[in-house]
């Protein structure tokens, strides 16, 4: 996805970054690209010792300020709790109740929830991700560090909710499953660039950007499935939601800290990052035959009020609220002082973007355009 302060799309970062001419080709039609811009980037692994040193040195700070905001899993809940218990003899009627609640919920409502679905779902990228980054990665996959336990641990939490949801969907008989398992197959072998550059500064705005977004978008797909009647499912989202708002607030905290230890780098880097755009995790989505697969899911999300150029407009104003951006006044370099103003006044600029996208979208509604999902049977929904 891509979201252009000259041009804001339905949501942030929406456009694909290399069209699907032909979808079944993955090795051109999802590979060559990434593989392309990686070799052109000289920017990677660009962490001095200095930095290095300083990460190292935040480890006793991770852990008391990071780590407590993963819960025990033993006091964590789990798919089960949300689901029919196939070992009891009334679960059938369990599942009946979950497919006669989904029976009457609209095309429109699923193509939202299991675009979610499959972002979380493609989590093994993301660990991939992270494990990438100089001076947090878990270097042997076990290790002691507060980082290495982070990450982990960060991970297993997220685990539970593609397994959620794949199970909910499963059960409900909305939704064509193998379709589903082929996009998030594509989307797993396709990876991601997240614009981090192995650049721990970037990984954890980005992160904090992400679970954010994540939050706002679980916590809306939960409200409509109240609206809807669902209290189940509204219930599972709602847990969902839960996770990911812990998350955002220990990658919040840890942009927090960096402001602190080193202003001048961490605003220089969150500047770079709001200019090249936060891209979103499940941007290279595909189906094998709907070449706009994720503009196309990310168009119905706007629509539906899921997740909406004004959610993520809501979601940059806030952080430079929280991180205070605009009252950092010592250890900045001119150029630190140029990528403040900048981030400083991005806000307003999109903000009136966005109201002109508005009005641009209100004349263009009556004639919004229909396409066939192959994530509902092919059945169609409006754009």
């Amino acid at each position: 996805m891509d979201l252009k302060l000259s041009s804001l799309s339905p949501l942030p970062c929406l456009s694909p970054v290399c069209s699907m001419s032909k979808p079944n080709n993955f090795i051109t039609a999802s590979i060559t690209p990434y593989r392309t811009r990686v070799m052109k980037d000289t920017k990677k692994h660009s962490l001095t010792p200095e930095k290095h040193e300083l990460f190292k040195s935040m480890e006793g700070w991770v852990e008391e300020n990071m780590l407590i905001h993963l819960k025990p899993v033993e006091k964590s809940w789990q798919p089960q709790d949300f689901l029919p218990d196939l070992s009891s003899d009334d679960c059938f009627d369990e599942i009946s109740d979950i497919r006669a609640h989904a029976i009457d919920i609209p095309d429109d409502y699923f193509v939202c929830l299991v675009g979610g679905m499959i972002t979380e779902e493609a989590l093994p990228t993301y660990q991939t991700m992270f494990n990438t980054v100089d001076a947090v990665r878990d270097v042997t996959g076990m290790d002691p560090s507060p980082w290495g336990v982070w990450v982990r641990a960060w991970t297993a939490e997220e685990n539970r909710h593609g397994d959620l949801l794949n199970k909910y969907l499963y059960l409900c008989g909305r939704v064509d499953m193998r379709q589903i398992e082929k996009t998030t197959q594509y989307l797993i072998g396709a990876g991601m660039d997240g614009n981090i550059e192995n650049n721990p500064y970037r990984l954890f705005v980005y992160t904090s950007f992400q679970e954010k977004a994540a939050f706002t978008s679980h916590a809306n797909v939960a409200k409509h499935a109240t609206r809807y009647g669902d209290a189940r499912l509204a219930k599972m989202m709602g847990a969902i939601a839960g996770d990911e708002k812990r998350h955002e607030s220990a990658y919040a905290k840890a942009v927090e800290k960096l402001f602190e230890l080193d202003p001048d780098t961490t605003m220089r880097e969150l500047a770079d990052m709001m200019r090249a755009r936060i891209t979103m995790p499940g941007r290279m989505m595909r189906d094998g035959a709907d070449p706009d697969l994720y503009g196309h899911y990310a168009a119905v999300a706007q629509r539906m009020g899921v997740y909406t150029t004004g959610d993520y407009v809501d979601i940059v104003e806030h952080f430079i609220g929280r991180w205070k951006v605009g009252e950092v006044a010592a250890g900045l370099s001119s150029e630190g002082r140029r990528a403040q103003d900048y981030v400083c006044g991005l806000g307003a600029r999109m903000r009136r973007m966005e109201q002109r996208a508005q009005e641009g979208a209100g004349k263009k509604a009556a004639a919004a355009p229909v396409i066939g999902c192959s994530w509902v049977f092919n059945r169609e929904v409006k754009l």
